[in-house]
């Protein structure tokens, strides 16, 4: 059994989200946002590690993933998870926390800062999803047909699930780490909340976005796992050249899942990023 757990949580309009902090109070505050289909656990290796350092740490649960809330109904959209991201760092009372964002959590920061005025201190984007066109031929298909694979016999959906989640990886999930991200996708809840997510994932929410990055004046880096099947590094690429300033650090022998593949070359990289004066 998984031991993370998030022990506080927020009540938002898209359900109570779940979330926790690592280190000491009065430390330079890193939040840290996970993407999908994953949850918070992703950075479980890299969380502790930064408070290590001197860092107050904060990670959530985007809303319908992980330990938050998941229910029929629930908006779990882009632009949901952007408004409830912003309202989390509200609560928190932080005005320029520095944020590291992978995947879809790339497209929340970044629209908690274009749409909703979040500032940052710095921004660390890790393969994120932010540039159109988006979406495998896999997450395409679910997602003009959710109402059949929501069918899926409980035994078949998880080990569609294990798989997809697999794929992500380049070096390959232990056993345990894998398990912890599908956990929250079992059972007749998690099963709906899988393709509910899927079924509510829409371009137009980078869309959106995407012609406001030559605006950003933040310190931004970009880190792209060199063999991420995902999402191309090529895109990585493009990306830094649209936001002013930003570099482009390849983390080598990671795919799409770099917090796990990569969890010391991340590291390193982050680091090198939140101490440049």
């Amino acid at each position: 059994m998984c031991a993370w757990q998030l022990r506080e949580g927020l009540r938002t309009a898209s359900g109570t989200v779940r979330w926790d902090e690592y280190g000491e109070a009065g430390g330079e505050p890193v939040v840290l946002l996970h993407g999908t289909p994953f949850s918070s656990y992703v950075w479980h290796e890299i969380a502790p590690a930064l408070a290590a350092e001197g860092y107050r740490v904060l990670v959530w649960d985007m809303a319908g993933y992980g330990s938050s809330d998941q229910y029929a109904g629930q908006d779990v959209s882009l632009r949901a998870q952007g408004e409830v991201f912003a309202e989390l760092l509200a609560h928190w009372g932080l005005d320029e926390p520095s944020v590291v964002a992978h995947d879809f959590g790339g497209c929340v920061a970044l629209r908690a800062h274009l749409l909703h005025k979040s500032g940052y201190r710095r921004l660390a984007l890790v393969d994120p999803v932010a540039l159109a066109p988006w979406g495998s031929p896999f997450f395409r298909l679910v997602g003009e047909n959710t109402e059949v694979f929501e069918q899926l016999p409980g035994a078949l959906h998880r080990a569609l699930v294990r798989e997809y989640i697999g794929s992500a990886s380049h070096r390959g999930l232990r056993p345990d780490t894998l398990e912890a991200l599908v956990a929250p996708w079992a059972g007749e809840e998690g099963q709906a909340a899988f393709y509910r997510q899927i079924a509510q994932a829409d371009q137009r929410y980078t869309d959106e976005i995407q012609g406001a990055y030559p605006t950003m004046r933040l310190p931004v880096t970009v880190c792209w796992g060199t063999e991420d099947t995902w999402i191309p590094f090529a895109k990585g690429e493009e990306l830094a050249s649209l936001i002013p300033g930003a570099r482009l650090r390849p983390i080598p022998e990671a795919g799409h899942l770099v917090p796990l593949d990569s969890p010391a070359g991340l590291l390193g990289a982050l680091l090198a990023f939140l101490k440049e004066s």
